[in-house]
Formats: C-alpha cells, structure tokens, sequence
C-alpha cells in the first residue's frame, strides 16, 4: 500500500511538471520576440603601429554585391559618435541618386584627441588632452593597416574618401597638406583650423600646393563659430585664388547651424558636391 501511495505522488508530481511546461511553452510563444538589427559589419583590427586594438564600423549600401565600391573613410565612426547618422546619408543618397553609392568605414575612437591633432607648441592646445600629436601615427595605421585589412574583406574601388569634423575635420585638412596621395577626396567640416597657431592655414599662405592636389577633390565648410568660420573662409579664399590648383574645391557657410550641429548637413552637402553621379546623355 505504501509503494501505492508513492507511485500515485510521483504520477500526480509528473503531471503537474507537463502541465506547466505545456503553459509555459504557449506563454513563451505568445511573446513577442526581439532580434537585432543590423546596419553592416563591426569587427576589430589588432594594430602593431597603435598599440591597440580598433574597432572598425562598415555601412554597405544595397547594390549587387559583386559591385565593387569606393570608400568613404571616417575618423568618429563608432556606433556612439558619428557613424550612425553618416551611415544613414550614405544610404538614402545611395539610394536616391544623390550620389554614386560609396562604402562608409568608421573608425571607432579610443583616444580622440591623440590620434586627430599633430604637435603643437601652443600652451592651450597642450592642455588640450594627456596625449596629443598622434595624427602621423593615425594615419600610419589607417594606410598601413586599415587599408589592407578593408580590401581584403571587401570588393572595393581604388577610389577613397575622407571626411571628419571638428578635430577629425583638422585631420582631414592635415593628411591632405602631409599625405595627398593617401585619398581622393577630402570633405573638412568645421575643422578645427586654430590648432597650433593655425599652421595649416599658414602654410596654405606660404607655401607652393602639393602637385598631387591637381587630382584631388576639396569640400570645406563651418558653421557659425567665429574663429573657426573665420580660418576655414581664409583657407577657401586663398586656395580658390589658384585655380588650377584642384580638381574640384568647394564652400559651404552654414551660419545657422553651431559647432554641435554641423556634421549633418554640412556632410549632406558636401557629399552630393563631391560625388554626384555623372550626368546621364
């Protein structure tokens, strides 16, 4: 009899254990379900010329994938900073026919202020961050490092981009008076043309241009902030006096909008300036 009584608790136990499996089943069925959502690729490069290692943010736009594509290089790219607004200009002027459709590869910050700025001598500018100068060692790794590691993921052109703001807008300005050849197209929004006494400028001013910029293409634009409006205006005037000196030069003023504000339409701009699709016959 106690055997008896036994089995029936254990049955009683069994049935019970069904039974909310059974519920619990349905229950997570009628749950509505989240899945990620992808824009494009992240991954990570491990660089020997840094030290560290990058994370690297990639938007494709929807063409066939076989269609090898320039690309749209971009200091600020992570997912917290600029990529995610840049990406989505990238897609819907890709889509539209706004322009030739690009790949846009993000270069996720670790230490910002280090890697955008060259030396400088002024007191200001050197308490700026801990670090600063590192833009020789930035572009080092993007040429060395990054370049190799984007063409052997993807189908690309030979024709790159380059486009920042700010600090990462000094950058821009910066490789193209030190490392031309490394780009096609240079696209600086609001840059920061004060760094160390304003020597880019300067140099605009006081030395013959790169022969190598005659194949090159210039977009510069700022906002309404005096100083750098007032420097990023010299630099347009000084080169447009040269007219043979660019493929193309192009200035966009945007006094409405703040240093905090420009990125986006500045960008959307100078995109459709520099890489509008050919003209149909």
């Amino acid at each position: 009899m106690r055997s008896d009584r036994l089995f029936q608790q254990l049955l009683t136990v069994l049935i019970l254990l069904l039974i909310a499996t059974s519920v619990l089943a349905r229950s997570d069925r009628s749950k509505p379900k989240n899945e990620a959502l992808g824009i494009g690729d992240t991954w990570t490069l491990e660089s020997t010329v840094l030290g560290e290692i990058r994370r690297i943010n990639v938007y494709r736009p929807n063409v066939p994938t076989d269609q090898p594509l320039p690309v749209l290089y971009m200091p600020d790219g992570g997912i917290q900073e600029d990529f995610l607004h840049v990406a989505g200009l990238v897609q819907i002027l890709s889509l539209n026919g706004g322009i030739r459709p690009f790949m846009l590869v993000g270069i996720e910050n670790t230490q910002r202020r280090r890697d955008l700025t060259g030396p400088s001598t002024d007191p200001q500018d050197q308490a700026v961050a801990p670090v600063i100068g590192g833009s020789r060692a930035f572009r080092q790794f993007i040429r060395q490092e990054l370049f190799p590691a984007v063409e052997a993921r993807y189908r690309v052109t030979h024709e790159r981009a380059l486009i920042g703001e700010s600090f990462a807008g000094l950058f821009v300005v910066e490789t193209m008076l030190k490392a031309p050849s490394m780009f096609d197209s240079y696209l600086a929004l609001d840059p920061s043309l004060w760094w160390n006494h304003s020597v880019l400028v300067n140099r605009f001013q006081n030395e013959p241009l790169p022969k190598a910029w005659q194949q090159k293409r210039l977009y510069l634009a700022h906002g309404s902030q005096s100083e750098i409006a007032a420097l990023t205006e010299t630099a347009y005037t000084i080169l447009k006096t040269q007219p043979d000196a660019l493929r193309q030069l192009e200035y966009r003023a945007f006094p409405d909008e703040t240093h905090q504000t420009i990125y986006h339409p500045a960008a959307l701009a100078g995109l459709r300036l520099l890489f509008a699709p050919p003209a149909q016959p």
